[in-house]
């Protein structure tokens, strides 16, 4: 599971605390001081993943993590957020613009590492096994959106879509059981397993993004939602003639 990560943080303490404790797990790790520097970094190389402080000069994490979701080169790269705020409001802001996960400071390093873990395991940047990759490699469809999981790619309406890898196991979920309603825990348990970190909002939080992009997607003729708020029991994702062909 050796990655390359970039850690974006102003605290040279906290820098090192990070760096050395991702090292141990193997690891490659490269430090920027701040935003701006983070994103010359970002686009000399595609690192596997990032973990960004929000509280940095020049460009701050938040606006980091605006223009990391606008590029399309940088669009998929899993986003961990660290953030001192510690407010509903200020963590779900995060996870709006396109961050994956978040951890409050202070935290422990032991658990970031975890976080880091979970993320590279849903982002795809570890090397699955034979069965899975035959498992996933198919076009997924259900109603106007189709994902192609083994290129990791969205399509609606006849527009790219792009997804962060959250949103994009999300679909993922969702499409395997089209017009069948899922709670909110059991997509949870499908998107971070016994991760205990990430909390139902999340859920609600990638939902709406995904929404927004559809409605992008779908331009003037706005045509009805696939995805479906059932008030009170969970999520689905219409489609009428659910087809699913081995790619």
């Amino acid at each position: 599971m050796c990655a390359d990560i970039v850690v974006a943080e102003d605290d040279a303490d906290q820098a090192e605390l990070i760096r050395r404790y991702l090292e141990h797990e193997g690891h490659t790790v490269t430090v920027a001081g701040d935003g701006r520097l983070a994103l010359d970094l970002l686009r000399r190389r595609l690192p596997d993943l990032m973990v960004l402080d929000v509280m940095m000069p020049w460009i701050d994490g938040l606006d980091v993590c605006r223009i990391i979701r606008a590029d399309p080169r940088l669009a998929h790269l899993p986003v961990l957020l660290l953030t001192a705020r510690s407010s509903e409001d200020d963590l779900l802001a995060g996870l709006d613009l396109g961050a994956d996960d978040y951890m409050t400071k202070p935290f422990s390093p032991r658990e970031l590492v975890a976080r880091v873990r979970s993320l590279l395991r849903r982002s795809g940047r570890t090397t699955p096994s034979v069965a899975e990759a035959t498992e996933h490699d198919s076009v997924m469809r259900a109603g106007p959106v189709s994902l192609d999981v083994a290129r990791h790619e969205v399509h609606a309406y006849g527009q790219h879509i792009t997804c962060t890898p959250g949103e994009f196991k999300l679909l993922e979920i969702l499409a395997e059981h089209p017009g069948h309603v899922l709670s909110r825990s059991q997509i949870l348990e499908r998107l971070h397993g016994s991760d205990p970190f990430i909390t139902p909002r999340t859920v609600d939080m990638h939902v709406m993004n995904l929404r927004r992009k559809l409605r992008v997607a779908a331009g003037d003729s706005r045509p009805p939602m696939p995805l479906v708020t059932v008030y009170g029991v969970g999520y689905k994702l219409v489609d009428e003639h659910p087809t699913r062909r081995r790619g």
